[in-house]
């Protein structure tokens, strides 16, 4: 893509970050769970508008590119949304204060991942025997993840944290949501910015298998960025109404091994058989819209014994 798509593109992200903190949740305030299905809604329909555009102005098949990167990333986004409630639980972060959390911790993985995908892309063009690496990486979190031994996060055990409180000084106090506050004329972190900061050094113990995932399916930095954004962006949003019913999706964990793993075996297969996009994308939308739905049966199940 030329750098004009990078350009706009990018603003375009930006203003509509700043519309949503500026004017639609402007201050700190509790969000609704009907409010952030509304909005998760939202980010979904302008990921959709977007693939419609990619598809008209660069054809059928880096929009489907688009569209199987979008939905690996954004079922995979599940997992982040377990550990904010870990960590915003750990650190007794206020419902109001949550919300500003999440949007500073999604500009700094937007950054993150922006230069995990371009170091990607430029590290299997130079050295194409990588591949086998990410593939064999991701087969490998696919069967941890399928034992339900996948990432613990332990916030107390952060090594990133540990080291910002030796070197900067740190106060309990956190008026009005501030993640700097000044006192005799010396700065001091709150215990908002830690949380923000053991925010963002986790997400990159998630790009370890988004970004071999995307580049499973895409070489193209453009659409793996793009797709992974809107994914970013929807996350913060369905954080609300998931955290109000995290119980409901039991298999969905299984099925994300599954897709994992069937990435990960596509990119150990690239130079002996090509698997399309298009056979990618229908097996990747039938194990999750699969494991939602045996989720929701297993649950209806539970609600009628538990009677």
């Amino acid at each position: 893509m030329p750098t004009a798509s990078w350009v706009f593109f990018n603003i375009f992200v930006i203003i509509l970050l700043l519309l949503d903190l500026g004017v639609f949740h402007k201050g700190n305030r509790v969000i609704s769970i009907k409010e952030s299905l509304v909005w998760s809604i939202v980010w979904t329909a302008v990921a959709v508008a977007f693939n419609g555009g990619l598809y008209l102005l660069s054809g059928s098949e880096k929009a489907l590119e688009f569209l199987t990167v979008y939905i690996v990333e954004r079922s995979l986004s599940v997992d982040n949304i377990f550990v904010f409630i870990l960590v915003f639980s750990y650190f007794r972060v206020r419902p109001e204060y949550q919300y500003k959390i999440l949007f500073w911790g999604i500009i700094g993985a937007l950054v993150m991942r922006a230069l995990f995908i371009i170091a990607g892309v430029a590290l299997i063009a130079q050295f194409h025997w990588l591949i086998y690496i990410f593939g064999g990486l991701l087969v490998y979190i696919g069967i941890k993840m399928w034992s339900g031994d996948n990432k613990e996060i332990h916030p107390e055990n952060n090594i990133v944290l540990k080291i910002f409180k030796k070197l900067v000084p740190v106060t309990d106090e956190n008026p009005d949501g501030s993640f700097i506050v000044t006192n005799g004329g010396k700065y001091f972190a709150t215990p908002l910015f830690l949380v923000l900061l053991v925010i963002e050094t986790t997400d990159i113990i998630f790009a370890v298998d988004s970004i071999p995932a995307a580049l499973a399916i895409s070489t193209d930095s453009f659409i793996i960025y793009s797709a992974n954004v809107f994914a970013i962006l929807g996350l913060r949003a369905l954080y609300f109404a998931v955290a109000g019913c995290m119980g409901m999706f039991k298999y969905l964990q299984h099925g994300l091994a599954i897709v994992l793993s069937f990435v990960g075996v596509k990119m150990l297969l690239t130079d002996i058989y090509k698997i399309s996009i298009s056979v990618s994308l229908g097996f990747i939308a039938c194990v999750i819209g699969v494991s939602i739905i045996l989720s929701f049966i297993h649950n209806k199940k539970e609600a009628h014994y538990a009677q």
